[in-house]
């Protein structure tokens, strides 16, 4: 695995591994090479015996991850270059839930559109008292046809799944927290030693049991993963059309977008 992270940063203490998205100056959104450095890191932890749990979070305390970077689409008309020349979120989502280690999500500040389906698809999420969580993607002329909102159906309810994506509301940590979206809400101060201690309850057990119990909780949704696929082709149609142009346009224009002459 590479060691050149430009969008991350990588640390393994005591067991957990740290994964974190580096780009505070534009709230942790990702980019293609960001995704590329998760999908890169969480491999590195695959593989390593000394890693039992992961932890994926962002820099600072203002954003977890509010998903694709609309200001490199604008300015690109994608997500900018990787090595595959591909836009690998699919793949991240796959092997978040592949890993056979626990994958906690420590959201620390904003958790919406692709960020929110980050923590989603973790393991277990654990939020600073200031999270922010939901969806932007119909705001922004995209949307989550796979485990952002078919599993987010099981984990908060078919209703509630779809107000998040049919009303782009945002909701506090202590929503999140009732409708089971989250597992515990703790001052942003404690939100790193939350973790650990989360950390080392699970490394206190069998790493072959854990890795058995997230395989078989993960195959009673395994068939999202062809949902999924089926949807990032087709949205991948979608970006280039002008109704998503229009999206990203009063995004980056902070104006609301006229959608209206495309119903």
């Amino acid at each position: 695995m590479p060691d050149d992270f430009e969008d991350i940063t990588y640390v393994v203490d005591d067991g957990l591994a740290w994964v974190t998205i580096d780009r505070p100056d534009r709230y942790n959104a990702f980019r293609a090479r960001t995704v590329e450095e998760l999908i890169d890191a969480l491999k590195r932890a695959w593989a390593d015996p000394a890693v039992g749990v992961v932890c994926l979070t962002g820099a600072g305390d203002k954003a977890f991850c509010t998903g694709g970077d609309q200001k490199q689409r604008a300015e690109t008309g994608d997500y900018g270059p990787s090595r595959s020349g591909l836009f690998e979120v699919e793949a991240l989502h796959r092997v978040i839930r592949e890993i056979p280690k626990p994958v906690i999500a420590a959201v620390n500040g904003y958790a919406i559109g692709g960020g929110h389906v980050l923590h989603v698809v973790c393991d277990i999420t654990i939020a600073a008292d200031h999270a922010r969580f939901g969806q932007t993607g119909p705001k922004v002329g995209s949307f989550d046809a796979g485990f952002g909102t078919a599993y987010l159906a099981r984990v908060v309810g078919e209703k509630r799944a779809r107000e998040i994506w049919m009303f782009c509301r945002q909701y506090d940590a202590a929503q999140a927290l009732a409708w089971g979206l989250v597992n515990e809400v703790v001052p942003m101060a404690e939100l790193r030693a939350t973790v650990r201690r989360w950390a080392d309850e699970a490394l206190a057990l069998s790493p072959t049991a854990l890795g058995f119990l997230k395989h078989s909780f993960n195959a009673d949704t395994e068939s999202i993963a062809g949902i999924s696929a089926m949807g990032f082709a087709a949205l991948d149609m979608f970006v280039g059309s002008d109704e998503a142009g229009e999206g990203v346009e009063a995004f980056n224009e902070k104006r609301p977008p006229d959608f209206g002459r495309f119903r």
